[in-house]
């Protein structure tokens, strides 16, 4: 096994050892983000994010909110943190803007600066990964006396600026929004008691008639109003708890005893301050701080049903309520958001039962809900900042250089794989017996070594560490990317193993058992998402590096998305409800979610699904039926590339429609490779070979030569090396260029490999050959593999010698996997 690894230590490292790139770091844009534009009513939910989520909220609704509100604990802490993420990147999925209630878990007096600093930086980072706009309601319902941050108005005061400050100091153009609940009952039953442990201080700050006593005939609002420098919109809580006036205050202990509608201009009593007073107000909340003072209002709202009591229903019940406060928005400007309470929970109020303050639980009051919404002609739906959905995190794991930048490497090997094509018609005369022994056999040992070289660039690619493997992946082996390589070879595989399989058993039991490898491949796919999902449990194991992709700044949008990170599980939390919302079942048995490194899988199972078919026509002879319905895919695809016949992650990076385009000429080739290889090496055969080979890497040097130094290269513009990546070249679409570089690729490499087959059988068909026979092991066992690496402490992925220890380790691991065959009997290859 020592001279094994040695000898895998000695040849990989002759085989790639190449001059280092190490590409600075692409900088973020770190200047403030511009002010998000309103053009009407914020609309959106309060979710249960335990049990729900935006998609599942947006397709009951039959809409896209503008907003999403979560609770978060504060000082931040790791779930906080966890909870906040999820709920951007699924706010972000649909542009709506997050509200946040940031509610003290320590005493007021116990928040510092640095806990503020904490809470911005994580601001400043979700904006910058997500785009996402923040509202923040810091520790909301300072006034009640059922919060533990409650009617403590100089520590409330002090807590509230020191976060405003900080998050007015930084750059995530967040709003802080003071937030009280609305007054009527103040300062609250269940403030008995508790108020006798206030400072002097504070009662006289509460004592706003100076009368020595604290009553309803004090102002419960402005001794909790901070700097108005600090605020940026002001909130009011105000709910509808089903006890008509006598239960007025919030947090009263009156018997809820029946479901009953709200009366007619509740709400706009509410508003105007005269509704559950006893002592009346001389101003309204928003009169004082909103209309007075230029500010928006965003309204926290919802009324409650009881299911077990009697009365009214709940569409009176609850519609009653929300066409009240739609009814006052004319009146209202100001009041430019509303939330609305869209969970099941246990209420005080309704003496400790758990009650419904969904909009959305049933068909009938969503849709009476959403046409109310449509008629006030007010509401502003999503999407309010730039959406980020699954498909463009799938689509951003593309990440390649542009322009000349790539071209030049794309120029570069087309020129050393013609030089190599010519210089191997000269050791084919030369030297016969390094030849390739048999090409009648059913197994084609240069394809399967094709397959390990390919499948190791592919490893070396998705291990992000700098070693003279990932400089030769990603640059000098720069014509192509090893994803097409692969998927063209597999279909040459396939197709040549089809014939022995109809001759062992028949061609139904032949596409039985291929439909069984597909089958196969679909259930270790599914269960290589789930086991991911479940190892992100796991304490001390970080699979954000393979479950989130965070953009390089080389991806199709360049710079402008530097740093941005990207969730590639949607929904995947509501997996573990009970039972799991359809939506994310039907993501996951869909392939819509899965680690990066691993989103051609879905591919391969849908191309497997089609063999048989396609096999039954190509083996009738109506291949050509195949390509021209082939090539028929490839056109819609490029003329309507937004066409996208299945929903799953591998779409977005490998379009179905273009890239089946590989795999049937996989086939076609792979069933009649003899045929082919008797045309090629004919005569005529090697001079079409010669003047494609040539002529193509010729037409790519002359235009280069033009755009390096300074000429027209005639007939051609003198502008058409710069605009050849763009118009030629993208790897997601398989352009024409990608096309003919693959058929470059694949003519050159196996003229070599024919002409100097045992000496390079010699030093690397060890490795490369059993890596090539079971390449889809390969490739399903690696993703573990990058997931491990990136757990590593402290590794420095741009040490060149930890990233080539690194890399030579994995391969070396992988290949002893394939050697013992290792779960061969669960993983197909």
């Amino acid at each position: 096994m020592t001279r094994y690894l040695r000898r895998a230590l000695a040849a990989l490292a002759l085989a790639t050892a190449a001059a280092l790139l190490a590409a600075p770091a692409a900088i973020a844009d770190t200047g403030e983000p511009a002010p998000v534009a309103q053009d009407g009513l914020w609309f959106g939910p309060e979710l249960d994010w335990g049990s729900d989520g935006p998609d599942g909220y947006a397709d009951r609704l039959g809409e896209t909110p503008a907003t999403y509100a979560i609770r978060l604990s504060y000082p931040l802490d790791d779930k906080a943190r966890q909870d906040w993420s999820r709920a951007a990147t699924a706010a972000s999925a649909q542009g709506a803007v997050l509200v946040l209630s940031m509610e003290p878990r320590v005493p007021l007096a116990d928040l510092t600066r640095d806990d503020a600093a904490a809470f911005n930086a994580m601001l400043e980072k979700m904006q910058g990964d997500y785009d996402t706009h923040h509202l923040v309601r810091f520790a909301p319902e300072m006034n009640g006396s059922w919060t533990s941050w409650g009617q403590q108005p100089r520590e409330f005061v002090r807590a509230f600026e020191a976060v405003a400050d900080v998050v007015h100091d930084g750059v995530s153009g967040a709003e802080m929004v003071w937030a009280p609940s609305y007054g009527a009952g103040y300062p609250f039953e269940r403030a008995d008691g508790r108020l006798d442990d206030l400072s002097p201080a504070d009662l006289r700050a509460l004592d706003t008639d100076a009368d020595g006593l604290l009553t309803e005939a004090d102002d419960p609002y402005g001794p909790y109003f901070p700097d108005a420098d600090a605020v940026d919109r002001v909130g009011l809580t105000m709910f509808y708890f089903g006890k008509g006036e006598s239960g007025a205050a919030a947090g009263r202990d009156v018997p809820l005893v029946s479901n009953s509608a709200p009366d007619g201009g509740e709400v706009a009593a509410r508003l105007d301050e005269q509704w559950g007073y006893t002592v009346p107000q001389p101003e309204t909340f928003y009169d004082r701080f909103a209309a007075g003072e230029s500010r928006d209002l965003l309204l926290d709202t919802g009324a409650l049903y009881d299911f077990s009591l009697d009365g009214d229903t709940e569409l009176a019940v609850k519609q009653g309520w929300w066409r009240q406060v739609l009814a006052e928005l004319p009146d209202h400007p100001r009041i430019t958001a509303v939330t609305w309470l869209e969970a099941v929970r246990e209420e005080a109020e309704a003496g400790a039962q758990e009650v419904d303050w969904r909009l959305t639980a049933s068909g009938e009051l969503a849709s009476a809900f959403r046409a109310d919404l449509a008629a006030s002609g007010q509401v502003q739906w999503s999407p309010i900042t730039e959406v980020i959905t699954p498909e463009q995190a799938s689509a951003s794991t593309v990440q390649v250089r542009q322009g000349n930048d790539e071209m030049n490497w794309i120029t570069g090997a087309a020129a050393v794989l013609a030089i190599a094509f010519l210089v191997s018609g000269i050791v084919g005369r030369m030297l016969p017996s390094w030849r390739y022994p048999d090409d009648s056999a059913t197994r084609d040992l240069r394809i399967d070594m094709m397959r390990g070289f390919v499948i190791i660039v592919v490893v070396v690619t998705h291990i992000e560490v700098l070693s003279p493997y990932s400089f030769a992946s990603l640059n000098i082996i720069g014509a192509i990317t090893g994803a097409e390589l692969f998927v063209l070879l597999s279909g040459i595989v396939l197709g040549m193993v089809f014939p022995a399989a109809v001759k062992r058993g028949g061609e139904w039991a032949a596409a039985l058992a291929a439909w069984a490898r597909a089958r196969k491949q679909y259930l270790v796919a599914l269960a290589v998402i789930l086991l991911i999902f479940i190892v992100s449990f796991v304490p001390f194991i970080d699979a954000s590096a393979i479950m989130t992709f965070t953009d390089r700044g080389t991806g199709e949008d360049g710079q402008a998305t530097t740093g941005r990170v990207y969730d590639l599980y949607p929904n995947a939390d509501r997996l573990l409800d009970y039972p799991p919302p359809w939506y994310a079942v039907r993501q996951f048995l869909l392939l819509e979610m899965g680690p990066w490194p691993f989103n051609i899988m879905g591919l391969f199972v849908v191309l497997s699904l089609a063999y048989p078919a396609l096999m039954w026509l190509i083996r009738r002879r109506l291949w050509w039926l195949v390509l021209a319905g082939s090539w028929g895919l490839y056109a819609l695809h490029i003329t309507m590339p937004e066409l996208s016949p299945l929903p799953s992650q591998f779409n977005a990076v490998f379009p179905l429609l273009a890239w089946q385009v590989l795999f049937t000429h996989g086939l076609v080739i792979g069933y009649y490779r003899r045929q082919i290889i008797r045309a090629l090496t004919s005569t005529p055969g090697k001079i079409l070979v010669g003047l494609f080979v040539v002529g193509y890497a010729g037409f790519l040097v002359y235009l280069w030569a033009g755009d390096s130094f300074g000429f027209e290269p005639a007939p051609f513009p003198a502008g058409l090396y710069g605009m050849l990546y763009d118009s030629g070249y993208p790897r997601i679409d398989l352009h024409w260029g990608r096309l003919l570089d693959l058929v470059l690729v694949i003519t050159c490499s196996y003229a070599v490999l024919t002409v100097a087959w045992k000496p390079i059988n010699a030093v690397m068909g060890w490795l490369w050959i059993p890596l090539g026979q079971a390449s889809l092991y390969v490739f399903i066992v690696h993703v573990f593999f990058v997931l491990a690496v990136a757990n590593i402490p402290g590794l420095d992925r741009q040490s060149f010698w930890q990233g080539t220890l690194i890399h030579t380790a994995v391969i070396a691991l992988i290949y002893l996997m394939v050697r013992r065959r290792f779960l061969f009997s669960v993983i197909p290859r």
